[in-house]
């Protein structure tokens, strides 16, 4: 079951395609990396899957129109970005009242059991509260909004290292069941990397990769090259290369991992190195 559908996504900003007919599809139970570089077309994307751009293509999120059934769908969908959309001058418990009122799945309580945990008191106003707290807040309301499918766009940028722990950890602990989905857009891949079980690599405004990390790593392996092994190598064709002293760290698609011990040392691909690699691939093949 998937729980996001999108077939032929466009979107034109005057003369500009920023979405090239895109296709992917969010399974039930899963959590999907968007990443790409800084106008590649990942914020469009979400905007569209929020109902707040109009677009050509169908996309079906929770089985609801994002545009004409908006609603309905953020009755059972969270999101969190990195711009501060709580009103400043609103009080902490003021934010908790209105989103009870507003939202029929919401659980004050839950909200309540959740803030308890951090520093954040029901009393102080949103102006007052640190860049981190105020991402606390806003992951308190929708955890306790018990939504199926939750949408992160650079959720903790701008945040220090034992925020940004929190957070993940929070979500892992608080949200993620076998019938909740996770699509998390950012550019610090290495903090998500251990929670993803699927992946988008998007690059002007088209999908270059879109797997399951099972398929990534039984598809993908880079290999520290020594030197005198690298001609052998570059006759495998990797898909990139990397130089440093003493030899190569080399990215392979498809090559059996027996081919490649033979020439240096074997191990997973990291998801960072392997955006570039499909990233120079592509502009490799469009030159």
């Amino acid at each position: 079951m998937n729980y996001v559908s999108v077939k032929g996504l466009s979107k034109r900003f005057s003369d500009q395609l920023v979405l090239d007919q895109i296709d992917f599809e969010i399974p039930r139970g899963s959590v999907v990396g968007l990443i790409g570089p800084n106008g590649a077309g990942k914020t469009t994307t979400l905007k569209a899957l929020l109902g707040l751009t109009d677009h050509e293509g169908s996309i079906d999120v929770l089985g609801f129109s994002p545009r004409s059934e908006r609603h309905k769908m953020m009755q059972h969908l969270g999101f969190i970005s990195d711009v501060g959309v709580l009103p400043r001058w609103m009080k902490v418990s003021e934010v908790l009242d209105f989103t009870a009122g507003v939202h029929l799945n919401f659980d004050r309580g839950k909200a309540d059991a959740i803030l308890a945990t951090t520093q954040i008191r029901s009393s102080a106003t949103i102006k007052t509260l640190s860049k981190g707290m105020v991402t606390q807040l806003h992951l308190a309301l929708v955890l306790a909004m018990d939504a199926k499918l939750l949408i992160l766009d650079e959720p903790t940028l701008g945040l220090d290292i034992v925020y940004r722990s929190e957070f993940y950890q929070r979500i892992l602990d608080d949200f993620l069941r076998q019938d909740q989905s996770l699509l998390i857009s950012t550019h610090q891949v290495e903090e998500i990397e251990h929670l993803l079980t699927h992946l988008l690599f998007i690059d002007h405004g088209r999908i270059c990769l879109n797997a399951s990390m099972d398929d990534v790593f039984d598809r993908f392996l880079a290999v520290e090259v020594p030197s005198e092994q690298v001609d052998a190598a570059i006759k495998l064709e990797p898909i990139s290369e990397q130089s440093g002293l003493g030899g190569s760290v080399m990215i392979f698609d498809g090559v059996s991992r027996e081919h490649l011990e033979a020439i240096g040392p074997v191990r997973a691909v990291r998801v960072a190195e392997l955006f570039v690699a499909m990233v120079q691939r592509d502009e490799k093949s469009n030159m």
